[in-house]
């Protein structure tokens, strides 16, 4: 059977299970129980390169020993064993250990086993015990497979869509930011590690890759708040070959904005924040005065100028009202082009995060250390034959061939143009720019398309008024 084959299987056995209520918790329960297996089959491997090498789980919990054979326990003893001694031990093992254990304990911290049926239980490792992770059956392959799909279950779950990136423009901004060995590359709000992954795809294609170096295994850092996209991203790094705690369950911008210093920063930042939504009271506070928001697409922005070494490289996705918005906004934008050179931002078409949000949304692409003279802006056009994205029609990576050209060679022509500092200072700093090259005048694609717009003037409509209102009192 094939690894969707499998997952579809795993899917309808937790179905009939009266402890797994919905999406959310049968995809967590699905993934503690794919790292309990990846983690075993690697761990197989540690002690073959690595005779030093110490496990962090006790014999009678390792996957092998209570999972393994198809016959072992079931029904009432099975789900008593996982909830009375498993989780209990996982959940306080000592962090100070070794890596590994500080990496079993920040996943089982949060992570919870919804099944009541040990029977069924024992039928979903019977299914994942036909998945082979081993290095011989090129793990990064399967556990690909399974990534996707998850992922693809993702987009159903209303309250996942913030920690999912299209593969496709994930690619693009790696390829265009071109990590080297050597670098720290941080994703201060990593979701599924997909920023993270794909920087390592890529470092593996140069010459003196090694990734069990320490120089690797140092270099990839990511920060997550929620423990599903905390356990996937973990779970996805192992099989990348990470084998240190990479990842940080927490927020960033609870960290006060003055504890970076030069010891902390990195060399490349890859994320897609959170936007349109709010932070809880008080995060603000760790911030200076003047960059003072709830709004956490602002507060990621001005966190990740601060946290660039000198000469760091940055890409990051921002909604199209970070570009225009009033107060806050315009300061976290005039520190930006300051502090860095915002030489590039890509406008992405309508419906690139569907089935997400309607709203467009821009790459921008600064390096840290010269203020900007210039910024160079693409409207990315959609591609001949579709007139709107959409989850049967997503973004690819082959859409961004133009835009690869033209990054070498630029020049302005109907999709691309620049513009000076001086200008943008004329605008209040408003980055929300149009082409003047462009051919014809502005039309709309798409009902979406549409609503986009309305949106896009009823947030300026809001910060408008709060600042009126601000004036008043």
């Amino acid at each position: 059977m094939s690894t969707t084959g499998i997952i579809r299987s795993i899917r309808n056995i937790m179905r009939k299970d009266e402890g797994v209520d919905g999406d959310a918790q049968r995809i967590s329960q699905m993934v503690w129980m794919l790292f309990m297996k990846i983690f075993a089959d690697k761990e197989e491997e540690w002690k073959k390169s690595r005779k030093e090498y110490k496990s962090p789980i006790p014999e009678k919990l390792k996957w092998q020993n209570w999972a393994a054979d198809a016959n072992g326990l079931t029904g009432e003893e099975l789900i008593s064993f996982i909830n009375d001694e498993l989780f209990p031990t996982l959940k306080t093992i000592d962090p100070t250990d070794t890596d590994q254990s500080i990496i079993i304990k920040s996943v089982f911290n949060d992570t919870y086993n919804y099944m009541k049926s040990g029977n069924l239980f024992r039928q979903v490792i019977n299914e994942i015990n036909k998945i082979d992770f081993s290095k011989n059956n090129n793990e990064r392959h399967v556990f690909n497979d399974i990534y996707e799909s998850i992922l693809k279950e993702l987009q159903s779950a209303s309250s996942s869509g913030e920690y999912y990136t299209p593969r496709a423009v994930t690619q693009f901004m790696v390829d265009m930011i071109n990590p080297q060995i050597g670098e720290t590359i941080l994703d201060p709000a990593c979701g599924t590690g997909g920023f993270l992954t794909c920087s390592l795809d890529n470092l593996s294609k140069l010459k003196d890759f090694d990734e069990t170096s320490l120089v690797i295994q140092n270099s990839i850092r990511g920060v997550e708040k929620k423990p599903l996209p905390h356990l996937l991203c973990t779970t996805n790094l192992i099989l990348h070959g990470i084998e240190k705690p990479a990842i940080t369950k927490g927020n960033l911008l609870s960290v006060p904005y003055d504890n970076w210093k030069a010891n902390n920063q990195v060399d490349i930042v890859l994320s897609n924040p959170p936007f349109g939504g709010q932070e809880e009271e008080g995060t603000e506070k760790n911030f200076p005065e003047e960059f003072r928001t709830k709004e956490t697409a602002d507060l990621f922005l001005a966190l990740i100028i601060k946290i660039l070494k000198k000469d760091g490289r940055a890409a990051v996705v921002l909604p199209d009202n970070s570009l225009f918005g009033e107060g806050v906004k315009i300061r976290i934008k005039e520190d930006l082009l300051t502090k860095c050179n915002l030489h590039t931002i890509i406008r992405l078409p309508n419906g690139v995060f569907n089935p997400y949000t309607g709203i467009k949304t821009n790459l921008l692409f600064f390096e840290k250390g010269k203020p900007t003279k210039e910024t160079w802006y693409y409207e990315m056009p959609y591609p001949e034959g579709i007139k709107n994205y959409s989850r049967s029609r997503p973004v690819d990576i082959k859409h961004f061939k133009e835009i690869k050209k033209w990054w070498i060679d630029r020049h302005e022509n109907e999709f691309a143009w620049k513009v000076s500092l001086e200008e943008i200072k004329k605008r209040k700093f408003n980055l929300d720019i149009k082409n003047n090259n462009a051919l014809g005048e502005e039309n709309f694609d798409s009902t979406d398309e549409l609503i986009s717009k309305i949106d896009v003037s009823f947030q300026k409509s809001i910060e408008l008024l709060a600042e009126i209102k601000k004036a008043l009192l």
